[in-house]
């Protein structure tokens, strides 16, 4: 697994870039601590994974997660902060971070990233009892009846909402994982959303 670590406090990353090379399933591609080296270099060194920090200078970690992302919709950020600001989540959340984690739950970052690689989604858990109440409904939701979403599919939305992996849906309901995918697929397209993030947003916001 190959990891970009940013970072705008140089003893962060150094520190950063230690822990995680004690694994050897991980490699720290490269360090910088602004988000516009990362926006820059991103596309140069393609991570597996970006850690990153959310406030530094020049431009922040959302702001360079955000130009990433429209230019590599694949890719996978981990905002890794010591701000749980509501704002700061919901961005990060509304451009498609895969993860967002606390500094101070470092022990949490090793098992995050390998959770990400697998394809999950990952947030410490403060930010998951915070995700119902971080976005106002829209208005006049629909249901999901009135979206047309079936039995077997909300059983796909509430695995999704609680951060499985297509692997581990498939295992849990006895689907393929290609079967997975097309019914994720579907629900996006019932729910008009993006991703899989928007759909555990989408859920909890519905409870």
């Amino acid at each position: 697994m190959r990891v970009y670590i940013v970072d705008d406090d140089e003893i962060v990353c150094s520190s950063l870039k230690i822990i995680l090379e004690t694994d050897p399933e991980i490699t720290v591609v490269a360090t910088d601590t602004c988000g516009e080296a990362a926006a820059l270099a991103y596309g140069r060194l393609t991570p597996d994974i970006l850690l990153m920090d959310i406030r530094m200078s020049s431009m922040s970690g959302l702001e360079a997660g955000e130009i990433i992302l429209e230019k590599y919709p694949e890719a996978k950020i981990l905002y890794l902060t010591t701000f749980l600001d509501d704002e700061y989540i919901i961005k990060a959340l509304n451009i498609g971070a895969k993860g967002y984690l606390l500094k101070q739950d470092f022990h949490s970052i090793l098992p995050a990233l390998k959770a990400i690689f697998s394809g999950q989604n990952v947030y410490g858990n403060e930010i998951i009892t915070k995700l119902p109440n971080l976005m106002q409904p829209k208005a006049k939701t629909k249901s999901y009846r009135d979206c047309g979403i079936s039995e077997k599919e909300y059983r796909i939305i509430q695995q999704v909402a609680e951060g499985l992996s297509n692997k581990e849906i498939s295992e849990k309901l006895y689907l393929s994982e290609g079967t997975v995918r097309n019914y994720i697929s579907l629900i996006l397209e019932k729910l008009d959303l993006r991703d899989r993030t928007q759909i555990a947003i989408d859920y909890y916001k519905r409870k």
